[in-house]
């Protein structure tokens, strides 16, 4: 039998990790604003096409056709991602939530639209903690791949 102790140095890491991402709410700086996504915080577990770190950067996506069908594009490729919900869209936006496996962290994954330039821009950032251990990063590089190279 396991010392109390032990279980309880096990156990109480594992309950403070989920009781904070029940916790976790949708950050304030989501949506679009003066024609751009919201930047990335200073951790390391955010990407997007607007950041200026090279480490938190990633190229938009070009794409030929309408807003509508982009975003029905992109409603595609979200519904084959586990754990992924979409929770808002607009004509050049679409906002959805990914959750991970384990303790259900919430990673807000944002797309806008951008019919002139022909890009989709983007932004993936976790809710809480400090890294991801680059899971942001592979969540986007999976979708611009399941979203092909057929618009260049």
């Amino acid at each position: 039998m396991l010392p109390t102790a032990l279980i309880a140095v096990v156990l109480l890491p594992i309950a403070g990790l989920a009781v904070l991402s029940l916790l976790a709410r949708q950050p304030d700086n989501l949506g679009v604003r003066d024609g751009r996504l919201g930047d990335c915080p200073s951790t390391p577990n955010c990407v997007s096409t607007f950041a200026t770190s090279e480490s938190q950067r990633m190229d938009p996506i070009p794409f030929d056709g309408t807003a509508d069908a982009t975003r029905a594009r992109l409603r595609s490729v979200l519904s084959r991602l586990p754990r992924t919900t979409i929770v808002s869209e607009a004509d050049n936006y679409l906002h959805a939530e990914c959750a991970t496996k384990l303790f259900r962290f919430v990673d807000d994954v944002e797309f806008l639209i951008d019919t002139d330039a022909g890009l989709i821009h983007f932004r993936s950032a976790s809710r809480v903690g400090h890294s991801d251990l680059g899971e942001n990063r592979r969540r986007m590089e999976r979708i611009v791949n399941d979203l092909g190279s057929g618009w260049q």
